[in-house]
């Protein structure tokens, strides 16, 4: 069931147009944008967007010019495990990685801790209520995430097609504290 779920959103994610992705990107990320809890951030976590997902280049520089510190993911296959590094220039700073996403370059890499994090943008394939995501399948996130520390906000970013009533949580899933897609900010209220 898990597997068709993320075979369905996907395959119906990528059905969407350029302009549609990017129209309602657009929508999300001023929602992103307007969060207290962004506002407030210091040091702030964003994924870089492949595949149809919520395009977050637009805010990640938005982010940068607001004087924030931008981390983005270093994806460590043989470890099977996501570094955070700082960038200071998007998308200058990136260059095609693991699975053939963007991100900094070798000699670009600065490692931050993720307990100094206060903002995460968490991708996914699709999304509940109650913030339970369901991702790619690699477990990246999921080993990520249990070493923020506790009072770092979690924010799904997503179309509303990627929201659905069941995604199938299991025991080590990290809900996220809120959604937010091209229509709603969702405070979500695990179970």
């Amino acid at each position: 069931m898990k597997k068709q779920l993320r075979k369905n959103v996907l395959r119906e994610r990528m059905e969407l147009n350029s302009h549609e992705v990017a129209a309602r990107s657009r929508a999300v990320c001023e929602r992103l944008l307007q969060m207290p809890e962004f506002c407030r951030a210091e040091t702030v976590k964003f994924f870089i967007s492949f595949r149809n997902e919520v395009a977050t280049g637009d805010v990640i520089r938005q982010a940068l010019d607001f004087g924030k510190r931008v981390v983005v993911p270093v994806t460590d296959v043989v470890g099977r495990k996501m570094v955070p590094s700082r960038i200071e220039r998007y998308p200058q700073d990136l260059h095609p990685g693991a699975f053939g996403i963007l991100e900094p370059a070798a000699e670009k890499v600065c490692p931050v801790s993720p307990r100094e994090i206060d903002f995460v943008a968490v991708p996914g394939v699709a999304f509940d209520l109650a913030g339970n995501r369901l991702g790619y399948g690699g477990g990246f996130y999921d080993r990520f995430l249990p070493g923020l520390k506790p009072e770092a906000t979690l924010v799904g970013l997503a179309f509303e097609l990627q929201i659905k009533e069941h995604v199938y949580p299991e025991l080590h899933d990290c809900p996220v504290d809120w959604i937010i897609t091209e229509k709603r900010l969702i405070r979500c209220l695990a179970d």
